[in-house]
């Protein structure tokens, strides 16, 4: 069975600061920031939430159909997932503007500078989700934010069980808006700082958004993550990663786990904990789409 992952397919150039931001800048001149990092080395790699996604669950063993859009710069891309085994059917091509491009600069404390272009995300509302045979599930992580709206939609309508996986994209929708996304979705995942943020806009704590789909998860970076089920929480604890060479997708990573997961049936700390795995076999490796999964060693 299927996996229909929503989100952006973008190129990541990645640069990483021989230092740390917090000594660069200055709390007290915020207002006028004009600040420049000396970047030594970079690279580019294949990223975006729902490749990333789809890499993890497609090398955990499960199918994944990513659904988003490339620009006339792609062609490498879907080439890249096709050779994967990855499903590009609902991969839509536009020749009149680029792929979604992530800048990212890392210091040497594994905090991060992002800046981001959308280009041909911004038309990802244009492809639909219908009911399918063979789709169990579904994902929504950041993409446009008429594609996210209008994604839960019809995968309600679907009858298509999905996670609610905001991200970066949280803070584009009103208090409003987010309690609809939790009202259609069956899981929510986000970072404890999307946590914050969504309980702050919707007025819902962890527990009452818990009470109000199946389950939600809150990631916790080192400190493993917190799964609440019926306004209770469960703390499942980290793996520690041989190395921490690079963070960029380690939370997609874990989310590609918690689909493989969740199409199985498991108990969703059952999910959790995997994605905690994955996550810490992601960090120890560059690029978010350049780590090896040894299913054999994980007993999947």
């Amino acid at each position: 069975m299927a996996a229909v992952i929503c989100g952006s397919l973008a190129f990541d150039t990645i640069m990483t600061f021989d230092g740390r931001f917090a000594d660069q800048i200055l709390p007290d001149q915020l207002h006028i920031l004009n600040v420049s990092f000396l970047v030594p080395a970079m690279r580019r790699d294949f990223g975006g939430c729902a490749g990333n996604i789809a890499y993890s669950l497609n090398a955990l063993g499960g199918k994944a159909l990513p659904m988003a859009t490339v620009g006339s710069d792609g062609v490498d891309y879907i080439a890249r997932l096709q050779s994967l085994g990855i499903g590009t059917e609902f991969v839509r091509e536009l020749t009149d503007t680029y792929t979604a491009q992530c800048f990212i600069t890392t210091d040497m404390a594994n905090n991060q500078i992002t800046a981001f272009h959308p280009g041909a995300m911004q038309q990802a509302h244009v492809t639909r989700i219908e009911a399918r045979s063979d789709i169990k599930l579904g994902i929504i992580s950041p993409d446009g934010r008429d594609a996210m709206l209008q994604h839960a939609e019809q995968f309600k309508v679907a009858g298509i069980p999905f996670v609610f996986d905001p991200g970066q994209g949280l803070p584009m929708f009103n208090g409003d808006e987010l309690a609809r996304f939790i009202e259609q979705s069956d899981w929510v995942t986000v970072n404890d700082y999307e946590g914050k943020m969504l309980s702050d806009r919707t007025g819902w704590s962890s527990a009452d958004i818990s009470r109000r789909v199946k389950g939600l998860v809150v990631t916790l970076g080192a400190d493993g993550c917190e799964v609440w089920v019926g306004g209770e929480c469960t703390k499942v604890p980290p793996v520690t990663p041989t190395a921490i060479v690079d963070p960029t997708g380690c939370g997609d990573a874990w989310r590609g786990a918690l689909l493989f997961g969740l199409e199985r049936g498991w108990p969703l700390a059952q999910c959790a904990a995997l994605g905690n795995r994955i996550g810490a076999l992601k960090i120890a490796a560059r690029g978010p789409q350049n780590y090896q999964i040894d299913r054999a060693a994980l007993a999947l």
